[in-house]
């Protein structure tokens, strides 16, 4: 149902509000009063929404996993070869990061809730699916002798580690990513997955 104060209704403003204090302060410090003070909610209209602090950020983990993953597929797609896909989704990893600074801090920073927990279930279905895509993209390239044959993890590491360790530094206002790092960091990921 929606206020009049503002047009949104009280899921929504606990989703926004969550985003802020979850991305500022991370999840285990984060209050349920905090959080329904940041969303102007009652306590009553919280729960009409969610059953717990918990359930809030397994629904917004989940939503900012499939957004992320959906912008890396469609980058991927858009590339024939090895080289080019492995350095755009690098430069793409980097821009959203840059554009969605608050859900880029909650998924590189918070662990992804479990099986058991709430959104669990959805993020893992999420992840198998997306990682489905990826391997379509990726097995052509590597039965060509162009990509190495790695697991997943792996994969991540050697392909997004420099860059997320990048992005750490850029959220803690340590360093600013210059457009010549992040060129280095497409190339040092091409250079980690190529088949030598």
């Amino acid at each position: 149902m929606k206020t009049a104060k503002n047009g949104r209704d009280g899921r929504t403003r606990i989703i926004e509000g969550a985003l802020r204090r979850f991305s500022q302060d991370g999840v285990s410090a984060t209050t349920l009063a905090s959080l329904r003070e940041e969303s102007g909610v009652s306590v009553g209209s919280f729960y009409h929404h969610f059953a717990s602090k918990e359930h809030v950020f397994g629904v917004l983990y989940s939503e900012i996993q499939n957004m992320y993953q959906q912008a890396f597929v469609e980058e991927l797609c858009r590339h024939d070869s090895a080289r080019g896909g492995i350095e755009a989704i690098v430069a793409m990893h980097m821009a959203w990061c840059g554009e969605h600074p608050e859900r880029a801090r909650i998924l590189i920073s918070e662990r992804p809730p479990r099986r058991d927990e709430p959104g669990g279930p959805e993020v893992a279905e999420s992840r198998r699916a997306f990682f489905r895509q990826v391997s379509d993209w990726w097995r052509p390239h590597m039965k060509d002798g162009v990509l190495r044959p790695v697991h997943p993890t792996m994969c991540y590491v050697l392909w997004l580690g420099p860059a997320t360790e990048m992005c750490r530094l850029w959220f803690s206002g340590a360093h600013q990513p210059t457009e010549e790092e992040i060129r280095s960091l497409c190339e040092a990921a091409w250079l980690s997955l190529r088949l030598a």
